[in-house]
């Protein structure tokens, strides 16, 4: 499974520019730790925790519509909005982004970096630079080879497989001229099939699932269709359950198990297919009635921690979650539990998803590692700023001598300049 080894954001509203984990084209985080498995943002509300959430979702967006339609997806209001206040009338500012991942654990990482700013000649969002940089075959140190890069569409890129095992060979060298407004990597995967490194990073990023999960979504109740995975929102999770109770028992049992041992009570979840009209209902068998619940009648804590345990039990999980605050709505004697179930998923299991979740709860903090676990502070000049928890000296004699993450969070050690 593929893995973010680090990432910078830059521009980006409040990330004026954050940087997490190993960037191995930058000196200054070239011999940083790489990001862990399970990845915790902690911090008080308004520092940018959703925003570093956003700005993943944003590059998701850009995979699947043309830049200018992701900067005005949903309530983000343009380009000149997401810029950072101090640059928004500088008419050549952009937003920056810097991924360095690995295919596989064994692969050579490889660098993307992307800036997106105003056309000068249409005054439209689009893609001023982008760049994918790999280093050699057999090569452990020096400057990676670049084999996309592109100034406002325009450039060279490598294609064929060729390519791949041996980077010196310019027979696949090719001169592009593409859409500005739309990410090189998507246009060259969908139209240039001999493109196998970008194609697999491009499907990297489309695959990401953040999750804007909402109880009031999982209480719809969907026509019957056959679906396999969880959607952002949760509408389909009806459909999900019955799939997976008619194509997957084991792994169904397997979950309501768990289920039941964090939720006491929950006997059974069952999916009814109503004959007349096809639509699918969620029956909650609560062990001290003999009638079912539905979904609309479960709390919202129920149907929430039922989501996560089905998203983190698909068969073929998407290679990067995204998970806001999914403390809201549970009991805080589960948050620990549920920290430990996402770690579990993130590095117990054949298929491990990277997973990325923002908290301010102490007692999901509680279970986390000072590895694991990002301090995100917002500066006098509205600015986030960020740093990791083993990187502090303070933090780790404290955590060496037994005091719980949560309860130095809780205790106001892990911020406001108090270490």
């Amino acid at each position: 499974m593929a893995m973010i080894e680090g990432f910078r954001i830059r521009n980006f509203r409040a990330l004026k520019d954050i940087t997490m984990g190993r960037i191995g084209t930058d000196p200054t985080f070239s011999r940083a730790e790489p990001l862990t498995p399970l990845v915790s943002v902690i911090g008080r509300n308004g520092v940018g925790k959703s925003t570093i959430f956003d700005a993943f979702s944003f590059l998701s967006d850009c995979m699947v519509m043309d830049v200018e339609s992701a900067c005005n997806e949903g309530w983000r209001g343009g380009l000149e909005k997401l810029l950072s206040a101090d640059v928004q009338n500088d008419p050549h500012a952009t937003l920056d982004f810097v991924i360095y991942y690995r295919e596989a654990q064994n692969e050579r990482p490889i660098t993307y970096e992307v800036s997106i700013g105003l056309d000068p000649k249409s005054g439209r969002a689009c893609v001023t630079s982008e760049k994918l940089r790999q280093r050699r075959q057999r090569e452990t140190s020096g400057r990676p080879y670049t084999f996309l890069d592109l100034n406002f569409g325009v450039g060279q890129a490598w294609a064929g497989q060729r390519s791949v095992q041996d980077d010196t060979d310019t027979r696949d060298k090719m001169e592009v001229t593409l859409d500005p407004g739309r990410l090189a990597i998507t246009t060259l995967a969908e139209h240039i099939k001999d493109h196998p490194r970008i194609t697999r990073f491009r499907n990297f990023i489309k695959g990401w699932y953040l999750s804007y999960f909402t109880p009031d979504a999982a209480r719809q109740t969907p026509k019957f269709r056959p679906e396999r995975h969880l959607n952002r929102r949760g509408e389909n999770i009806a459909n999900v359950v019955h799939y997976m109770a008619t194509q997957d028992q084991d792994r169904f049992r397997n979950i309501l198990k768990r289920i039941g041992q964090k939720i006491p009570g929950i006997g059974q979840i069952t999916p009814y297919v109503d004959p007349v009209t096809r639509n699918v209902y969620l029956q909650f068998h609560d062990k001290g009635f003999t009638t079912p619940f539905f979904a609309p009648q479960m709390s919202d804590g129920t149907l929430k921690l039922f989501a996560y345990m089905l998203l983190l039990e698909d068969p073929e999980p998407p290679p990067f979650i995204c998970i806001d605050e999914p403390e809201n709505g549970l009991h805080h004697k589960l948050l620990a539990d549920l920290a430990r179930e996402f770690r579990f998923h993130a590095t117990g299991r054949k298929y491990k998803p990277q997973l990325f979740i923002t908290t301010h709860q102490p007692f999901f903090v509680d279970a986390l590692t000072p590895a694991e676990t990002w301090i995100l502070e917002k500066q006098a000049n509205g600015f986030a700023t960020i740093s990791r928890a083993s990187d502090n000296a303070t933090i780790m004699a404290m955590v060496n001598e037994g005091i719980p993450l949560g309860n130095l969070w809780y205790s106001d050690y892990m911020d406001d300049g108090m270490v």
